[in-house]
């Protein structure tokens, strides 16, 4: 293993067990719950095909006429991945990309999705992220984390917009949070089984075979130049944070949720 590589993952490792750990993984108990945590959470998924995208455009030609851009081997990388964050399949074999995916989940769980599509469409019509999350109004979590990524977009640096979506992205489900959804499951398997085969495809695809080339993809993009590997460890660190904070924002969402439940029934 890359000792950069090494390096990285032992400074993430705190932040990372925060989030393996977090609070609000002990908080879903119910439909309800869960709903909640995918509002906020779906923005994390489409900002998450924003990067990717990005890293595409900045590692292959996406023009014409073409060119040959930089490393064959870098391109192979990122069009593989892109292939299966894109244009996966569903329960039925139909393609789509992880976020529409996410979506189907969200409809079927009765989570309402207003909010996405409205945010989706502001950008549609050419609105900035600032005016898309006024019209949508998108909590300061998920305004926060989405922020943060387009912070790393916009630099226009390749190893730092790999860094975040290798070591911030992959491998961060842990096994609590997928038994309190198969528990669900059981007790609500039409309501729940998009999302419970999302999760599931993401810890197949994404935490296996994809974060492998990732790893492979950031390593040939800092090479042997050490200023991009402490910016991409710092830049890695920031992103664990942001995780941390949004998961905080759903943690407090579901808490107020409850807390209104509770005076009702007073």
């Amino acid at each position: 293993m890359n000792k950069h590589i090494e390096k990285i993952k032992l400074a993430a490792e705190p932040l990372r067990e925060q989030i393996i750990n977090h609070k609000v993984y002990s908080l879903i108990k119910d439909i309800e719950d869960l709903n909640i945590f995918m509002q906020y959470h779906v923005y994390a998924v489409w900002d998450f095909m924003s990067l990717l995208k990005t890293l595409q455009n900045n590692l292959t030609c996406t023009n014409v006429p073409w060119f040959p851009v930089g490393s064959a081997d870098t391109r192979f990388l990122i069009n593989e991945i892109v292939v299966g964050e894109e244009s996966d399949v569903d329960m039925n074999g139909v393609r789509k990309s992880h976020f529409e995916l996410y979506l189907d989940a969200m409809q079927q769980a009765g989570a309402d999705s207003t909010e996405m599509h409205q945010f989706i469409n502001a950008l549609r019509n050419g609105h900035n992220l600032t005016a898309a999350f006024e019209v949508a109004q998108t909590p300061a979590a998920a305004r926060s984390f989405v922020n943060f990524t387009f912070d790393i977009i916009n630099s226009n640096k390749a190893y730092l917009q790999s860094a975040i979506f290798t070591f911030g992205r992959e491998d961060l489900i842990p096994g609590m949070f997928i038994s309190m959804v198969n528990d669900i499951y059981q007790r609500i398997p039409e309501s729940i089984a998009t999302f419970k085969y999302y999760l599931e495809r993401h810890i197949e695809v994404d935490g296996d075979h994809h974060s492998h080339l990732a790893l492979e993809m950031t390593a040939n993009l800092c090479g042997d130049n050490e200023t991009y590997w402490a910016e991409a460890e710092a830049a890695t660190l920031l992103s664990l944070q942001n995780r941390i904070k949004l998961w905080d924002g759903i943690y407090e969402a579901i808490t107020a949720k409850n807390k209104v439940q509770t005076a009702v029934t007073a």
